[in-house]
């Protein structure tokens, strides 16, 4: 995967990560916690934050002219030890653009 914008922020939301893997672009949701006592980090992505994340979505593929293109929205866990990374999950496919929005 290659990087193409790292913080994207639009009036409708901000998505951290924006990868491109061959024909497909990447929509990435960085969390990062110290603990899994309660939760995942995963789990902070919730309906609202996952309706923000497609809105900035549409707004990034306008803002390049809505390419033909396949699009997917991954999530990358962090995980902390005293501040230093301690694992890093990937989690491809995570979830798919929320209704009542669509691309192509």
């Amino acid at each position: 995967m290659k990087v193409l914008v790292r913080n994207f922020v639009s009036k409708r939301g901000e998505i951290d990560l924006v990868l491109k893997d061959h024909e497909c672009l990447i929509f990435a949701e960085v969390k990062a916690r110290s603990s899994e006592k309660w939760n995942r980090p995963a789990a902070a992505v919730n309906q609202k934050k996952r309706r923000h994340l497609s809105m900035a979505a549409l707004d990034y593929l306008k803002s390049i002219r809505n390419p033909e293109v396949k699009v997917r929205f991954d999530i990358v866990e962090v995980l902390l030890n005293q501040d230093e990374v301690r694992e890093i999950r990937h989690l491809p496919n995570s979830f798919e653009m929320e209704t009542p929005f669509r691309y192509r």
